[in-house]
């Protein structure tokens, strides 16, 4: 019963892998790129963790997986979205077929605030006037 659960995290891990690394090559800009490594590797590593976790049936073992699926799982999407936002502040050119760009307008490169139309003026933009 085991082997056949080991066999299917890994399968399904790789094949999440497999499709990040799918999507790296095939998707058209640097922020969908983000995602889908983000997304799918994550869930490829983590699936890939978990079956060795089984496969070793070891406490000690099945400890460190845990623990380095939770850091992956709080540290992944973390780096992916100061990737896309390092991305977008220099320049990354969004795909052709995009249409909404929620950020337009929104950033100023002078003093690397972003700013949201809720808002109220800051005290650098105050001061700018």
């Amino acid at each position: 019963m085991s082997e056949l659960l080991i066999i299917i995290l890994s399968s399904l891990g790789t094949l999440f892998a497999l499709l990040a690394a799918i999507g790296l090559i095939r998707m058209p800009d640097t922020f969908l790129r983000i995602s889908v490594n983000t997304k799918a590797a994550t869930l490829g590593v983590g699936l890939l963790l978990a079956a060795a976790a089984i496969f070793f049936n070891d406490l000690a073992i099945s400890t460190r997986v845990l623990a380095i699926i939770i850091f992956i799982f709080l540290t992944a999407p973390i780096g992916g979205h100061l990737l896309g936002r390092t991305g977008y502040f220099i320049g990354n050119k969004l795909c052709d077929k995009t249409h909404i760009d929620d950020l337009k307008d929104q950033y100023n490169k002078k003093t690397h605030e972003l700013s949201s139309n809720d808002q109220e003026e800051t005290s650098v933009e105050k001061e700018n006037k």
